[in-house]
């Protein structure tokens, strides 16, 4: 199995879709005339450079008047909360010091909203293991670690409380919308994927053939390393463009470069979901900046809260309502684009591309 996770293909701040940032505004702006103010409990499983510019955003668009507390989870993903409870307390959270950290803003105010928000895949699985029924939004997840918490934790289609997620990565249909605005001749294109991967090919399945044109895509797995450059050598001479998954594969330095030198030694573009990708070789990327995830997290919080007000569900058996990041920033190597002999616009027209209507 391939390792992870390489801190060079961490996301960066870029600049959002102006149609959907203005969509976003409209939607703050509607959604504060429901609800005078918002509590939000955002439990932090980690400190790395994303999660920290997640919960900035966060804290930054949070409403005059909203509360705002943020629990930083001790190592382990233990919960200062579930911890208090187990060491019998009924004691004030603050003094369970050694479980966790917690900050809080100014008081709450009198008609507040609650709604918890939990960053990264610990801060996940402590938050469905929470008691309580107010509204829920999991957040900074990749899709194959949303896909392992379903299959383990029951909890998390719980009936008594309306749970939102929100993917990190564009939906795959944006990756193929970036490829066509890049390379508008070609529909071959080729994917090696672990067995771990398949709740993701199956989306890229569904996106290729709903295309029109639909896309004809090539997949190939490779169940450990040394069986990558084998199912490189058959999808290669298959494809117009290689594409990496945010898996296994995309999160590991070592197998990226090895599809990313298969594809320079067949004059093939790479295109992937990192802006890590992009400046290790790749082509191109659709990706969503922690800041962009951030406004768009608050804006699911606020329709799950206002579906859980309202005790209607928003869809099946109280499944959790789950959204692929939006806006995506393209990110372009130039350099690559060159050694190709392509001319590609700019960054900010592809941007625009992935944002209009499709």
């Amino acid at each position: 199995m391939f390792v992870a996770v390489n801190p060079l293909f961490l996301r960066v701040a870029g600049c959002a879709r102006p149609a959907v940032r203005a969509l976003l505004a409209l939607g703050v702006a509607l959604a504060g005339g429901a609800a005078s103010a918002t509590s939000l409990t955002v439990l932090m499983g980690d400190d790395s450079a994303a999660a920290s510019e997640f919960v900035q955003q966060l804290r930054a668009d949070q409403e005059p008047g909203g509360r705002f507390e943020l629990v930083r989870l001790a190592p382990g993903g233990v919960d200062p909360q579930l911890a208090a409870d187990t060491a019998g307390a009924g004691a004030e959270p603050e003094r369970a010091a050694n479980a966790g950290v917690r900050t809080r803003s100014l008081r709450p105010a009198a008609a507040d909203t609650p709604l918890t928000m939990a960053v990264g895949p610990a801060a996940a699985r402590a938050a469905i293991e929470r008691p309580g029924q107010e509204p829920l939004v999991l957040t900074m997840l990749s899709r194959l670690d949303y896909e392992a918490l379903k299959a383990s934790n029951p909890a998390l289609k719980r009936g008594d409380r309306r749970v939102g997620v929100l993917l990190r990565d564009p939906a795959m249909a944006d990756q193929l919308a970036l490829i066509n605005a890049v390379l508008p001749q070609k529909h071959r294109v080729g994917v090696v994927a672990t067995p771990e991967s398949e709740p993701l090919v199956r989306e890229l399945q569904r996106a290729a053939q709903g295309a029109n044109p639909a896309w004809d895509l090539h997949v190939e797995y490779a169940p450990d390393a040394r069986s990558l450059a084998a199912a490189l050598r058959v999808v290669v001479p298959q494809s117009d463009a290689l594409m990496v998954l945010p898996d296994l594969i995309g999160d590991n330095q070592a197998a990226t470069l090895t599809v990313l030198r298969a594809g320079a030694s067949a004059g093939l573009p790479v295109f992937g979901a990192s802006e890590g990708l992009v400046r290790s070789g790749g082509l191109a990327a659709a990706v969503s900046t922690p800041s962009q995830l951030a406004q768009q997290a608050r804006l699911l919080g606020q329709k799950v809260a206002s579906a859980s007000s309202a005790g209607s569900s928003s869809n099946n058996s109280n499944a959790p309502w789950v959204e692929a990041a939006t806006p995506a920033t393209v990110r372009v190597n130039a350099t690559v684009a060159r050694g190709l002999g392509l001319r590609l616009p700019e960054e900010r027209e592809l941007t625009e591309r992935l944002a209009a209507p499709r």
